[in-house]
């Protein structure tokens, strides 16, 4: 007796198809949180092979909650290894010369998505740099709970019972940090002289 279709297991082609189509916005999303382009790569790598070694006898409609959850232990897996190693060399510092480091730029992982853009002017393309900067500015200084279920609703695009689910928190916790993201964020636009 074969299994109904929401329970059918994924097959390969669509456990490929479902790491193709989440490996950009993974990596942005990872970005934000850890703030380095290759330890991003890093843990969006690892999380796409886990997700298949570990998890490739799953239904297919159980891997973008799966993909999510793997990708946020692995980011804070990632933190708590800066953590110890950033003790560690806390005492080496003055041996250190300071590191320039190289802002992630939105905009240029955000290629024109075939005519999404269209034809604009250039004063356009210079109002909407800024725009996403001043956004992709504002996000970064979020407290990291909240960037998190920012981006999950908003970016992923999860529910509140699946972004719950990724965080490993009550649905009123995502609402929390949501409405307070959301606040911040209008907050300090405002400052800017933007209306959201």
């Amino acid at each position: 007796m074969q299994a109904p279709a929401e329970h059918a297991l994924a097959t390969e082609k669509e456990l490929s198809d479902f790491l193709k189509a989440v490996e950009r916005r993974a990596f942005k999303r990872t970005v934000y949180a850890v703030r380095d382009d290759e330890a991003a790569l890093d843990i969006v790598q690892d999380s796409m092979i886990r997700l298949a070694e570990r998890y490739a006898d799953r239904p297919a409609a159980e891997l973008p909650l799966l993909f999510q959850r793997i990708m946020s232990n692995a980011t804070m897996d990632w933190f708590r290894r800066q953590k110890v190693r950033n003790a560690v060399l806390r005492n080496f510092s003055d041996f250190e010369g300071d590191e320039e480091s190289d802002d992630f730029d939105l905009l240029a992982s955000l290629q024109s998505v075939e005519g999404a853009l269209g034809a604009e002017s250039a004063a356009d393309a210079v109002a909407r740099e800024q725009m996403l900067h001043l956004i992709e500015t504002e996000i970064m200084e979020l407290p990291t709970r909240q960037r998190e279920a920012f981006l999950l609703r908003y970016w992923e695009e999860f529910d509140v019972a699946e972004t719950a689910e990724v965080m490993g928190c009550s649905e009123g916790s995502v609402k929390t940090h949501c409405s307070r993201a959301v606040q911040a964020l209008a907050r300090a636009l405002r400052t800017k002289g933007i209306s959201p």
